[in-house]
């Protein structure tokens, strides 16, 4: 088959949760043999990569800013892969907003068989405003109605798309990669490389996200200051991630941190450094208030990290009985609950921990991209008998 994957902004993955959504099932669906074209953004992608692990990348550009970056691009891909590349088989949007855009392939070319993924439900971002947020309701219900097929990534947009819309919509959740054969102690290197940020293992805390509202972030900080200046000097709060438009936000972020010296601003991670803070954290904590399924959590549960999070169903969906909740968006419940937490034993944890891994074994990108690839492959079936019992009708 011939894929072509439309609405990420590009990979390797820098941030963004779509984005590493992408990235792992492209390289999965590569494996098993089929052909993958990413269109990528070149302020996110070196528009001179081609290739990235079997993927082919097409680099277009977008007019880069908050409301117009991701429908340029989608409108822009989904000409070029429409009039440019020959032989598709399927072209696959990626979140409600780039899904707003999948009529033109219907148009245009009605032998392509279309695809959704309902990632999540942008419109409740506090950073987008009236009209953006219309937008992307508009974009849902082309999302929802358009389509040959819509994904959804967790039980809640399920349970939500088949309720509101009475339509049949398809569960493949996020996936993370299964590491379950890694050490699960720290190199001298690890260690050396944690202290750039002065953080030792299992020293500190760790949240990883964009620093946008929804996130919860001021939440955390909040909740983390009323700690006692013992536990914060022992239990440092590491950050990690960086602004999607939302500046402001980071500056508010900075301004209640007070310039506290065991609250640690990372910028964006990846790759090895990524790997280090995540491997040697003590707790993750999860505080946001809007999903559709987590990657960074999953990634978290992967690492057989002890889980803090936001009460949200789709947080719900990955952490009950195996991690720790508060109620979204209070400040007294997530310090009193970490309070909780960093008194607890290390048998406590460790069962926490041991619980987590077990339930992300279900999460493993090989089986979502097979899973994906029977999806596709039903629908061209479909497509195919279709057609053959309209020729035979027309003979009639």
């Amino acid at each position: 088959m011939k894929i072509v994957m439309i609405g990420q902004k590009g990979i390797p993955t820098k941030s963004g949760g779509i984005e590493k959504h992408v990235e792992s099932l492209a390289i999965e669906l590569t494996k098993l043999g089929h052909e993958i074209i990413v269109y990528t953004r070149p302020y996110y992608t070196d528009k001179n990569l081609s290739k990235y692990k079997g993927v082919k990348l097409i680099s277009l550009p977008s007019l880069h800013t908050k409301h117009l970056d991701a429908a340029s691009h989608t409108i822009l891909a989904t000409l070029h892969a429409l009039l440019m590349v020959r032989n598709i088989d399927i072209i696959h949007y990626h979140g409600i907003g780039p899904s707003m855009f999948l009529w033109l392939p219907r148009i245009l070319n009605p032998r392509l068989r279309v695809f959704s993924t309902f990632h999540c439900q942008d419109y409740y971002h506090q950073k987008w405003s009236f009209v953006a947020r219309t937008m992307l309701k508009l974009g849902e219900l082309c999302s929802i109605y358009l389509p040959h097929k819509t994904i959804v990534v967790s039980k809640g947009l399920k349970r939500y798309v088949d309720k509101k819309y009475n339509r049949k919509s398809i569960y493949i959740p996020n996936g993370t990669r299964l590491l379950s054969g890694e050490k699960s102690f720290p190199t001298q290197s690890d260690k050396e490389s944690l202290t750039w940020w002065r953080i030792k293992p299992k020293g500190y805390i760790l949240t990883v996200s964009r620093l946008v509202r929804h996130k919860g972030i001021h939440t955390l900080i909040n909740a983390y200051k009323k700690l006692d200046e013992k536990t914060q000097k022992t239990k440092k709060l590491v950050i990690v991630g960086d602004t999607a438009f939302t500046d402001d936000y980071v500056k508010e972020l900075k301004l209640i941190s007070q310039n506290n010296p065991n609250i640690i601003f990372t910028g964006q991670q990846t790759g090895r450094a990524l790997r280090i803070l995540f491997q040697n954290a003590y707790l993750f904590v999860h505080p946001s208030e809007s999903e559709g399924l987590s990657l960074s959590l999953l990634e978290a549960l992967g690492y057989g990290l002890p889980i803090l999070s936001s009460d949200i169903p789709a947080n719900l969906e990955l952490v009950r009985n195996c991690g720790f909740i508060f109620k979204k968006g209070n400040r007294e419940d997530l310090y009193k609950k970490l309070s909780l937490i960093l008194d607890l034993p290390a048998s406590v944890l460790n069962k926490k921990a041991h619980l987590a891994k077990k339930r992300v074994a279900q999460y493993d990108w090989k089986k979502i991209a097979k899973r994906t690839e029977k999806i596709y492959e039903d629908s061209l079936i479909l497509a195919k008998s279709r057609i053959a019992l309209r020729l035979k009708a027309k003979k009639a």
